[in-house]
C-alpha cells in the first residue's frame, strides 16, 4: 500500500504546483482550481478502490499483488533498474525513508545486456558543458566515499575499484584551441587537470608518439575508471535496504485518466488525458497494472520506446515531439601487449576518437571507438564486428603507441548507448505535457559517471520541487521543443 507521509505529500503538492508553470506562463490550467485533486485525497480514494476490488481480481492478479504489494499502487514508479533508476530509488529512499513508496520495474534483474554493466566505467571532468563537469565532480566524490554511502549492514561494502589515473585527451593543431578553452572552464568549476605541450607529454609518457600532437590535457584528480557492476549492485542493494521495491517486468503500455477540466496548450479543450498507471508484463506472460503518483522514465536505450507508450511523439501540442533516445551499439575490445604502457597509463583518447586504457595487470588493455555516423552498426543484437578493430581502431592506437603494433586481441563485447539523437546530452526533468512524468535518460555514454548526480537531482525535483545542488534546468525536455541543443565542443 502507499506509505507516503504527510510531509512528503506537502512536498509533492508543491512539486505539482511548480510543474504547471514554465517561463512565467502556465502549461496546465483548470477551469476551477479546486477541481485539482489533492494527492492525499487521491491516494485515499485509490486505496479504498483497491481494497474494494481486490477480492474480485483473477487469481493470477491476486498472486502477483501478494508477491509484491497489495494495492498495486505506489507513490513513485521508476521504469528501469540500471544505474539511473537505481540511483533515483536510492536517493528518494535515503531522503524520505518510510514516507515514500518507491517501486522500480526492471525487465532483466541479471542485467545481462544492460548498458551499465557493459560500459567501460570511465569518469572524467574533461567536458565543455558545465553541467557535465559538475555532475562528474560529484560522481567522483561519491565514488571516493561509496563504502559509506552504500553500506548495508551485514554485507561487505561495495568495492568499485576506482582507479584515478586520469584521462589524457590529445589534440592536433586543429583542436588545440578548443582543448585549451575546455581546460579553462574545467578549472573554473573545480577540476584538477594540466595542459601538456608535446615535449611535456613525451617526458611524462615516454611511450606516446607526439609527432602530430599540438596539446594534451591530463586529469590529475577524480578521473579514471571503476567497476560499473559494483556501483550498480551497491545502489540497488542500498535502495532495497531503505525500502524500495524491485519488480521484474517489462513495461508494455500505460493507462490514462481523463481530466476534461485541465487545459493544455495545443490540446482540444476537454480531451486531456493524464498518465494513471503502467502496464507491466511479468516473466510468466501476465499483464498487470501499477498505479502511480509520479513516474520516472530511466529505461536507458529503451527510453524512447517507453515514451512512445505514453504517446510522446504521437500526439498534438507538446506530445508531437518524440523523446529522441535510441540504442546505439558500441564495441569494446580487450587486448594484450606485454611491453605496452605501464600502470600509470591514463585512459588515453586519440584525436581520431580511438581510446585505450589499462585493464588490470600483465599488459592487459581495453579500447574502442565510436563509429562514423554512416557506419553505425545494427542494434538488432549485441554481436561484435571484429573487423572494426582492425580497420578503425588498431591503426590509430598503433600509431600513437608503437608497442601496440604487436598487440593481440583476446576478446570483445558490445553494449548499447542510450543515445540522444538531438544533441548527445542527458534529458532530465518533467515532461512538459504530463504533470507526473519525469525523464532521466539520453546521456549518450556518460550515464554511468553521471548516475549519482542525476539520481540526486531527480530526488530534489520530486521532494524539494526544484534543484538544490547542481542546476540541471538546461537539460530539460524544453530544449527539444525550442530547438536549442546543448552540444559538447569536441576537439576532433
Amino acid at each position: 500500500m502507499s506509505r507516503l507521509g504527510s510531509h512528503s505529500f506537502v512536498r509533492l503538492l508543491k512539486c505539482n504546483v511548480r510543474c504547471v508553470r514554465i517561463c512565467g506562463g502556465q502549461r496546465f490550467k483548470s477551469n476551477e482550481p479546486s477541481e485539482f485533486e489533492h494527492p492525499v485525497s487521491r491516494t485515499i480514494r485509490v486505496l479504498k478502490g483497491d481494497v474494494k476490488n481486490y477480492f474480485s481480481l483473477p487469481e493470477g492478479e491476486k498472486t502477483f499483488r501478494k508477491q509484491h504489494f497489495l494495492s498495486g499502487h505506489c507513490d513513485v514508479l521508476v521504469i528501469g533498474g540500471g544505474i539511473m533508476g537505481s540511483s533515483i530509488a536510492y536517493w528518494l529512499k535515503q531522503r524520505a525513508r518510510q514516507g515514500l513508496h518507491v517501486v522500480v520495474v526492471e525487465k532483466d534483474p541479471t542485467y545481462t545486456s544492460a548498458s551499465t554493466v557493459l560500459s567501460v566505467g570511465g569518469i572524467r571532468q574533461q567536458f565543455s558543458v558545465p553541467e557535465s563537469i559538475q555532475m562528474s565532480l560529484f560522481g567522483a566524490e561519491f565514488l571516493r566515499n561509496v563504502k559509506k554511502h552504500l553500506y548495508v549492514e551485514g554485507h561487505d561494502p561495495p568495492d568499485v575499484q576506482f582507479t584515478p589515473t586520469g584521462y589524457l585527451f590529445l589534440a592536433t593543431e586543429k583542436g588545440a584551441t578548443q582543448l585549451e578553452e575546455n581546460y579553462k572552464l574545467q578549472q573554473e568549476l573545480g577540476a584538477k587537470n594540466e595542459l601538456l605541450s608535446p615535449t611535456k607529454l613525451k617526458e611524462k609518457f615516454p611511450w606516446l608518439n607526439t609527432e602530430d600532437i599540438a596539446l594534451g590535457c591530463h586529469g590529475l584528480r577524480d578521473e579514471g575508471w571503476f567497476d560499473p557492476w559494483s556501483l550498480l549492485d551497491g545502489f540497488k542493494k542500498k535502495a532495497i535496504n531503505l525500502g524500495a521495491e524491485y519488480i521484474q517486468g517489462e513495461a508494455v503500455g500505460f493507462k490514462f485518466k481523463s481530466m476534461p477540466d485541465v487545459m493544455v496548450e495545443g490540446v482540444e479543450p476537454g480531451t486531456y488525458e493524464a498518465l494513471d498507471s503502467l502496464l507491466i508484463k511479468t516473466p510468466s506472460g501476465d499483464i498487470h497494472p501499477i498505479k502511480f503518483g509520479l513516474c520516472v522514465i530511466a529505461a536507458g536505450p529503451q527510453s524512447g520506446a517507453v515514451a512512445k507508450m505514453a504517446r510522446i511523439g504521437n500526439g498534438a501540442g507538446y506530445l508531437q515531439f518524440p523523446l529522441p533516445v535510441e540504442p546505439r551499439k558500441r564495441y569494446v575490445y580487450a587486448f594484450n601487449c606485454p611491453n605496452g604502457p605501464g600502470l600509470n597509463t591514463p585512459l588515453t583518447v586519440d584525436p581520431t576518437g580511438a581510446y585505450f586504457r589499462r585493464e588490470g595487470l600483465a599488459g592487459s588493455f581495453i579500447g574502442g571507438r565510436s563509429p562514423d555516423v554512416d557506419k553505425e552498426p545494427s542494434t538488432e543484437n549485441l554481436d561484435v564486428d571484429h573487423q572494426f578493430f582492425d580497420d578503425y581502431i588498431w591503426p590509430h592506437i598503433a600509431k600513437r603507441v608503437k608497442a601496440f603494433e604487436g598487440l593481440k586481441v583476446n576478446s570483445a563485447w558490445a553494449g548499447f548507448y542510450e543515445y540522444n539523437t538531438f544533441d548527445a546530452n542527458g534529458i532530465v526533468g518533467l515532461h512538459p505535457y504530463y504533470q507526473n512524468l519525469y525523464l532521466a535518460t539520453g546521456f549518450s555514454g556518460h550515464g554511468i559517471q553521471h548516475g549519482p548526480a542525476v539520481g540526486r537531482a531527480v530526488m530534489e525535483m520530486i521532494i524539494d520541487g526544484g534543484f538544490k545542488t547542481i542546476d540541471l534546468s538546461r537539460l530539460s525536455f524544453d530544449r527539444i521543443i525550442t530547438g536549442n541543443p546543448i552540444l559538447e565542443n569536441n576537439i576532433w
